[in-house]
């Protein structure tokens, strides 16, 4: 007897081991299945319950690593993708898959060696390598020197799973959410292991967003919806729907969102676009974009032209340059929508553009991991209309990340929202708020009188304790400061702001001028030379550069410059009436200059008065070649720069009120 429980004992810690073993590989099955169906979410946990019974493989370690980096978690694929390393034999392949996610990260210097270690060991992929390289280097530049924008989560919006797309609708946002709720807890998606992804509303209140409800039946429903877009008077939606295909019977989980390229056309979910009518407080059956052709290609991410008569979208249909471009496709007089058109290589790359979106401006706005970014989908904005567009910009970091950002729309001119993972541990997608952030600079300006040291040559002579306030359009005063002996001055102020500023002393004119700097930096400065003229009666005061067609008396554009500076004096002056005055050289006869003199001062006053200046405070007088400044009179030759200072326009004050 001792001997059978000593034979039993001596075999037991084998049949663990053996019954483990058959637990790890049955496990295994179970994980390997879920990859090979693209249910990535459910694989990771299966995998990793392997490895709680067993050593790391290479293979179930690539699997663990390739699922993240499918679920968009650059994160867990940076972390996964370094445990391959250690194995000698792993795919050169992965090693950029590394490099991408330490770049989606932002560890910059690590995927810039990773990828100068995948150019070595696969030489022929050196010019791509070199090229991520060159793009890791310029996103290190840009959020070295981040535009002047604040992006935050937007409040009230987001949930724990995915929430991106919005559109702008009625009093707040429609957007895509595969969040958790009541309405929307039942398909789980083995490819996320989160639920269908269907359109949500929110309203926007003054602490943020109402608790976002999904849209109505027939919008709603089984299929999975996402990316809307609306018509500029919000009657049609467009949204994109996915389409489930089946194989052998059983439907097949595949990334909703992205088009994924397998040798099994079977396996890949197909994306369509329907529209939908109002009708009343809700909606028509959804109707498929005429285009749609889900047992070949996908047709999503609906965007609309100002007009409403343009539909940009996203496709991989025949015709596409890469893994995904934009076209377009126009509604006709009948209806009738035109046969898409590819946008042309100038916004379409080999790789994937996606979410276009067409901003109030006009402009088009998409994401792209073709174009040069900073990690994984970066925003562009490209001018242009068809198929001819100018160069796409990248939006640079702050608007971009080093993850993936996209679905922009604006709610004015340098505000909106987008769609971002930059801050997600698991890969999932927010919205974000931004907000154009003026960038502050200085001003320095300098006050000063022009005196006339011999005839028409004048110096400037600095003007000291002169009383300089900064105004805002809204005529309020944010600076006050005097300039020094040496008629400088400073202000504090802001990138495309427009200001005013009004510069006072007692004995001279009140002077004033706009000014909207253009500040790419803290330390700019924008310089402001601000001349004042004595208000002495009777002194005549040049106006610079009023020129005239030969013998004629029009106002020449460059010359309306200068006579808008004179109606700006007229109304920082409103006390005082001025004697405009017209002056010519000797050549022609005296008669004639006297004639065409006057004409010349009547014109410029006419043109003062149509600025809104009383007429009563402006006299036009010619005095011809009267009063000419130096020798160049009949019969004197002299260089047309001398018979130029005679030829001048001036103003004096008459009297004040």
């Amino acid at each position: 007897m001792r001997a059978k429980v000593l034979v039993l004992y001596m075999f037991l810690p084998f049949l663990l081991l053996s019954s483990i073993a058959v637990l790890a590989q049955k496990q295994q099955k179970i994980a390997d299945t879920h990859y090979q169906k693209l249910e990535f979410a459910l694989a990771i946990e299966a995998y990793k319950k392997v490895l709680q019974t067993q050593e790391p493989t290479l293979p179930i370690i690539a699997r663990i690593a390739d699922s993240y980096r499918r679920l968009n978690n650059s994160k867990e694929a940076e972390f996964w993708y370094a445990q391959m390393m250690a194995f000698p034999d792993y795919d050169p392949q992965s090693l950029k898959h590394y490099a991408d996610a330490a770049r989606m990260n932002g560890n910059y210097e690590k995927a810039k060696n990773l990828y100068l270690t995948y150019a070595e060991q696969v030489p022929s992929a050196t010019p791509e390598a070199m090229q991520l390289i060159a793009t890791s280097v310029n996103a290190q530049l840009w959020m070295g020197n981040p535009q002047p924008f604040r992006v935050e989560k937007a409040p009230g919006l987001n949930s724990e799973n995915s929430d991106f797309s919005p559109a702008l609708f009625q009093d707040g946002l429609v957007f895509t959410s595969d969040r958790v709720d009541s309405k929307n807890n039942k398909n789980v998606l083995g490819w996320t292991g989160r639920p269908n992804s269907i359109l949500y509303y929110s309203k926007k209140e003054a602490a943020g967003f109402s608790p976002a409800t999904p849209l109505p039946s027939p919008i709603h429903s089984d299929h999975q919806n996402g990316s809307a877009a609306f018509s500029p008077d919000g009657n049609t939606i467009y949204f994109t729907r996915i389409n489930q295909l089946k194989k052998q019977g059983k439907s097949v989980n595949t990334d909703p969102f992205s088009w994924v390229k397998f040798s099994v056309p079977e396996n890949v979910n197909r994306l369509e676009i329907f529209i939908s009518q109002r009708k009343g407080n809700g909606w028509s059956e959804p109707q498929p974009f005429p285009y749609n052709n889900p047992g070949t290609y996908s047709i999503g991410h609906p965007a609309v032209s100002k007009s409403g008569d343009t539909l940009y979208f996203s496709s991989d249909m025949p015709g596409t340059l890469g893994e995904s471009d934009i076209f377009y496709s126009v509604r006709e007089s009948d209806n009738s929508w035109s046969k898409p058109v590819n946008l042309g290589a100038g916004i379409n790359t080999p790789g994937k553009e996606v979410f276009p979106v067409v901003a109030p401006s006009g402009k088009l706005y998409f994401s792209s991991e073709g174009h040069q970014g900073m990690g994984g989908l970066d925003i562009f904005s490209a001018a242009g209309s068809g198929t001819v567009w100018k160069k796409v910009q990248n939006l640079k970091y702050p608007l971009n990340s080093p993850g993936d950002d996209f679905g922009i729309v604006f709610e004015t001119t340098d505000a909106g929202y987008l769609s971002s993972n930059r801050e997600s541990s698991d890969g999932t997608d927010d919205i974000y708020t931004f907000q154009y952030q003026p960038i502050p600079c200085k001003l320095a300006g300098r006050s000063f009188e022009k005196t006339e040291t011999r005839p028409g040559v004048y110096e400037e002579i600095p003007v000291g304790n002169v009383l300089l306030q900064l105004y805002l359009p809204n005529d309020s005063v944010v600076a006050t400061t005097y300039s020094d002996a040496a008629g400088n001055f400073t202000f504090d102020i802001l990138d495309g702001v427009t200001y005013s500023i009004k510069a006072t002393k007692p004995d001279y004119l009140t002077r004033s001028a706009a000014v909207t700097p253009t500040c790419e930096s803290i330390v700019d400065m924008v310089r402001l030379g601000l001349a004042l003229n004595r208000s002495a009666p009777n002194k005549p005061i040049l106006v610079e550069n009023i020129y005239y067609d030969l013998n004629k008396s029009d106002i020449r554009p460059e010359a309306a410059l200068e006579l808008d500076k004179l109606v700006q004096t007229l109304k920082d002056n409103p006390k005082i009436s001025i004697e405009l005055s017209s002056h010519t050289d000797s050549r022609q006869t005296a008669a004639y200059n006297k004639i065409l003199s006057q004409l010349r001062a009547q014109t410029a006053v006419n043109y003062i008065i149509s600025k809104g200046i009383d007429a009563t405070r402006v006299v036009a007088k010619g005095y011809g070649e009267t009063k000419l400044l130096n020798r160049c009179k009949d019969g004197v030759p002299c260089s047309e720069e001398e018979h130029q200072v005679n030829r001048r326009t001036e103003f004096k004050i008459l009297k004040r009120k």
